[in-house]
């Protein structure tokens, strides 16, 4: 049984080390995660929620408030193909809309966008390269929170 709770600042280590080994940052995405960390103020200060399943992380999620926006959304590689991410995906519209937000913004990683899509999100523009960390453009969209 999967179920998703609030990340604590205690798991700071283990959602860092869930990001760093997603295979999805390897090779030419590799340079976004240099030296990125979740810290535990980072989980103090948003909204992050992790899905677990008998004490094993399998993906979470940071959700920026203001403005709204999807700040991190990874799934173990492990747990890919098992429903994970579009969990975390209507956990997510679920805590938006109880916080009262008509929106959140997503800045995907290239490779992430058709999932996106696929969850409903839509295409709202492209935000340019930032080299050298980020030497690629990324896709940005919007989802929209339903009222009800």
């Amino acid at each position: 049984m999967v179920d998703i709770v609030r990340a604590h600042p205690a798991q700071a280590g283990a959602l860092t080390a869930l990001l760093h080994a997603s295979s999805a940052y390897q090779g030419e995405y590799a340079s976004i995660l240099d030296g990125y960390a979740v810290t535990p103020g980072y989980l103090e200060a948003n909204p992050a929620f992790a899905a677990m399943a008998d004490g094993e992380l399998l993906g979470f999620y940071a959700l920026l408030e203001d403005p709204p926006e999807l700040d991190l959304l990874f799934v173990a590689d492990a747990a890919q193909g098992l429903g994970i991410g579009t969990r975390l995906i209507a956990h997510m519209l679920g805590e938006a809309r109880a916080r009262g937000m008509r929106g959140v913004r997503v800045v995907s990683h290239p490779p992430a966008l058709a999932f996106y899509l696929r969850m409903g999100a839509r295409r709202t523009g492209t935000v340019p390269a930032r080299p050298p960390k980020i030497a690629w453009d990324r896709p940005e969209l919007r989802f929209d929170v339903p009222t009800c």
